[in-house]
Formats: C-alpha cells, structure tokens, sequence
C-alpha cells in the first residue's frame, strides 16, 4: 500500500503541483508533531516529509537545524519518530509519509530492522540525504520489500549519468534540489529550475517534486507551474517557531498548530492549477 499511496496521491492532485510540507518530528514536541500532521493534511497538504532529527543535519540550513537540535533534545529518536508515524496513520490512512534524514540512525537501528518497522508504521517512503545511489543496493532492495519507496535527491549538478542511475531505483518521486546550498536558501531561479526539471524528466517517469528556496505563496506557485510538487520546509518551521515565542511548548502546541495549518493554507490556495 506504501507506495501506492504516493502514486494515488500525485493523481489525486491532478493538474495542479501537490504540496510536500516538511516538519522535523519532535519540534517542538511529539504531541505536536502530531497534530501539525492532521493540520497540515486538514489544509492541502498532499505528502507529508517528516525529518528524522540528526545532530549533524549536513544539507539544512540555520532553521531546520535549531529544529533538529530543540528535537533531540525534547528526547526524539528514530524509534519514536516511528511511533508518532504509527498514531497518524491509524487516523489516516491515505496520506503519504515520507522519511527524511540521514544515514547515522538507521545505521545505529539497523537497515534491515529500520525497514521492517517503518513499513509497519506506515512509513511510504524514504530519503536519506547521505546515502549515495551508488551504495543503495542492499538498502533499496530492503526498503521495496517493505513496499516503501526509495526516494532520492537530485542538484543542479547532478550529471546525466546520476539522472539515469537513480532513475533506475527511484520510486514515489523525485526531489530536486533548486539551489546550490543548504535549506532555507533564497535567490531561487525559476528559469533554471524549469530547464533542470524538463532536462531530468527525460530520464525519470515519476514525478518531481522541487525544493529549497521557496518561501512564500508566490515562489510556490512560480515553482509549482513548472514542477509534479512543491516541497516547502524552513518557512513552515520558522512560521511555527514565530508562533510559540513567549510561550511554554504545549502538548500539543495549540498556537504552533494553528499557525503551520493557517500558512500552509495559504501555499495549498496559491498552487498553480496547470502545469
């Protein structure tokens, strides 16, 4: 059903780009995080990327980052992000959940473990930023056993070749990597990111979602006329971040929520409905 339920959520969103927002798990609780993913599901959100908190988040910026740190130190760790995947899914059980996050924890679990016990959460999909195509083999093939989709990144200096090769072992889609950084990054070409998109699609039949850099509705929808998804993460952190300042992280965080799923709203309305 896994990755299934990615497929039937791109066809769901038909002509229009679907919305990937990201939230770390656990930021700034694990009550919240799971009420952020209903909210964020209530207001258009299509597949929701949960990252995995890593005290060495690489590819992220300032802001996803601090998340990543108020996380860990809330006490979150990849077996209870599992959980809350877990509880959101014996509420839903249509919406797509994708992994994001880095090699170190599933190494410490055990890939093959980590593969059984997020197909029996529910997890659709998952990307690990620093697990290269090239040593993805074993990986995949435990991850597909799982009916879980191996999900990959794609910059704009992925050559021809690394397009082919992950075109070959992808599934449920593909994130490009608008911008030459780390999230939360700004001057983001359109134009570039349109003939990247065309150029990659030669090769890769599933979709393509775009992320880094977009930051308001009007991004979002620039990006999301050229682009199958919009991936949207250090904004919809800082905004709930923004909303809890002077007050105590609630479980669940009443504030926080309402903010992400009031913003996220807005993204959802200001999609482009042709591509």
């Amino acid at each position: 059903m896994s990755v299934k339920r990615i497929d039937q959520a791109f066809a769901k969103a038909g002509q229009r780009a679907a919305l990937i927002p990201y939230i770390c798990t656990g930021d700034p609780n694990a009550e919240t995080t799971l009420a952020l993913m209903h909210e964020l599901v209530k207001n258009g959100a299509d597949v929701i990327e949960l990252g995995v908190p890593f005290s060495d988040p690489m590819a992220d910026g300032p802001v996803i980052q601090y998340a990543s740190e108020r996380a860990l130190a809330g006490g979150m760790t990849l077996r209870k992000v599992l959980e809350i995947v877990a509880q959101f899914r014996a509420d839903d059980q249509d919406t797509p959940v994708v992994l994001m996050g880095y090699a170190n924890p599933i190494e410490a679990m055990g890939r093959a473990e980590f593969a059984r016990n997020a197909g029996a959460a529910g997890v659709d999909g998952v990307l690990v930023v620093d697990y290269p195509p090239e040593e993805f083999d074993d990986f995949g093939d435990m991850l597909k056993q799982a009916d879980i989709a191996p999900i990959f990144l794609l910059a704009p200096t992925s050559t021809e070749e690394r397009i082919k090769r992950i075109a070959e072992i992808a599934s449920g889609y593909v994130y490009y990597v608008s911008l030459r950084g780390v999230t939360g990054s700004s001057a983001l070409n359109i134009e570039e990111v349109e003939q990247r998109v065309k150029a990659i699609k030669q090769f890769v039949k599933i979709p393509v979602g775009v992320g880094f850099g977009i930051s308001d509705a009007e991004s979002a929808s620039r990006v999301g006329a050229v682009a199958d998804a919009v991936v949207i993460g250090s904004k919809l952190i800082d905004t709930m971040q923004k909303a809890l300042q002077g007050q105590v992280a609630a479980a669940p965080s009443e504030p926080v929520v309402k903010a992400a799923g009031e913003w996220i709203a807005g993204i959802a309305k200001a999609l482009a409905p042709v591509k």
